[in-house]
């Protein structure tokens, strides 16, 4: 039976769009060289922050990050970002008895923008606010800890197979590959994303159903 469900949170209930636009915009590059970027450091299996360092070499991304937040551009959250099937998702969740956690790699910002949005959520939490990051085992430790339930019970829904899929099954959870986003759909038929997701989904409605059946 499952009880928990637990939701990363960048292209699995958020869109990326706004985030990629603004850093586009910050260093002064074309919108579509800057995806364009991101879709190739995805292909390769690398860190997405890689895209950013090829726009500009040399750049470091904190200190850039803390330049935007003092120059007023820095990070946003709006009802725009999410996905049009999370709130029917989580709220049908909910209603059903299952705890919604979303807790994904962004930073304590992120996670202060998140609740104001008032998501039909049990606990909204960020890596950031962890000081730890997917995919390392102890965020997975910390998310058993918050689902309050038995890992079986458990279900960590992800669009991306090295942060979520193989490390949430390492740590014992049941898991639900998304395909949306660069991720989702670049690997969404992998053997080995296959092998290591006990459901793949197209919408998170999708996952209504799977707590009924």
């Amino acid at each position: 039976m499952i009880e928990t469900i637990v939701f990363d949170v960048g292209e699995t209930i958020t869109r990326d769009d706004r985030y990629w636009a603004s850093w586009a915009d910050w260093l002064n590059v074309p919108r579509h060289t800057l995806s364009a970027l991101v879709g190739a450091v995805v292909a390769q299996g690398l860190d997405n922050a890689e895209a950013l360092r090829l726009a500009r070499p040399g750049i470091d991304v904190a200190a850039e990050y803390r330049a935007r937040e003092a120059a007023g551009v820095g990070e946003h959250l709006d009802e725009s970002d999410l996905y049009d099937d999370v709130r029917p998702a989580l709220h049908a969740l909910r209603e059903r008895g299952v705890r919604v956690i979303v807790a994904g790699n962004q930073t304590p910002r992120a996670g202060e923008l998140l609740r104001a949005l008032e998501l039909p959520a049990d606990l909204v939490v960020t890596s950031g606010e962890w000081s730890v990051a997917k995919p390392e085992p102890e965020f997975f430790r910390r998310v058993l800890e918050v689902a309050q339930a038995a890992p079986q019970a458990t279900v960590y829904v992800g669009d991306h197979p090295a942060n979520d899929v193989f490390p949430a099954r390492l740590a014992g959870l049941r898991t639900a590959h998304v395909r949306r986003g660069p991720w989702g759909h670049l690997w969404a038929d992998d053997p080995d994303v296959v092998a290591a997701a006990d459901w793949r989904v197209d919408s998170l409605t999708q996952l209504v159903d799977l707590v009924r059946a």
